[in-house]
């Protein structure tokens, strides 16, 4: 059985030189989102990846069996009727998630740095739209029509052409979350 992506994580070289690399037509900006969208803004320096994962989780949340009055069930019910800003300033004052990620960025091997050059970017597929959520953009960038089993092949493309205006660089990973093979 073919599994398919349900979340796509895409991380990439961004740094403040490089920020205009990320230019898109301005009528994908006018589209109005689908309300469907889980989408929070990224206030929190070097949180890109947690963001990254909460977009991901918070548009199949209804989808999956979070665990019943863990973080991510406490958080995503308590976040589910703010705005993009308003849910940015709860995970800033939310003390646990603020251990959970120091605890994750100490515990490898690599050496903490606040001198970042990468960051991370979720695609996915809401009410038929492939939509792009960083954090740092006003609000989700929809590329037009997709669905969960064309999401990693829509995705594909618009990441080709981030790859082709960074000719140079190497620092391109994508991470695809789905369901284990032969779960319905």
């Amino acid at each position: 059985m073919r599994t398919m992506a349900g979340q796509l994580l895409v991380c990439s070289e961004s740094s403040d030189a490089k920020e205009g690399v990320y230019v898109y037509d301005e009528k994908l900006f006018r589209k109005e989102p689908s309300c469907g969208v889980y989408f929070m803004k990224q206030t929190v320096g070097n949180a890109c990846g947690t963001i990254g994962l909460l977009h991901a989780v918070g548009n199949v949340a209804s989808e999956i069996n979070l665990v019943e009055e863990s973080f991510l069930d406490r958080f995503f019910k308590s976040t589910a009727n703010m705005d993009p800003l308003e849910r940015a300033a709860f995970l800033e004052k939310d003390s646990e998630m603020e251990v959970a990620h120091s605890l994750a960025a100490t515990g490898g091997e690599t050496e903490v740095s606040e001198n970042v050059d990468t960051h991370f970017i979720c695609y996915t597929c809401v009410d038929g739209q492939l939509y792009e959520l960083d954090g740092r953009k006003e609000g989700p960038i929809s590329h037009g029509p997709s669905s969960h089993g064309s999401l990693l092949q829509d995705a594909a493309k618009v990441i080709q052409g981030v790859i082709r205006n960074n000719p140079d660089s190497v620092n391109f990973n994508v991470i695809a979350i789905s369901k284990k093979s032969g779960e319905p």
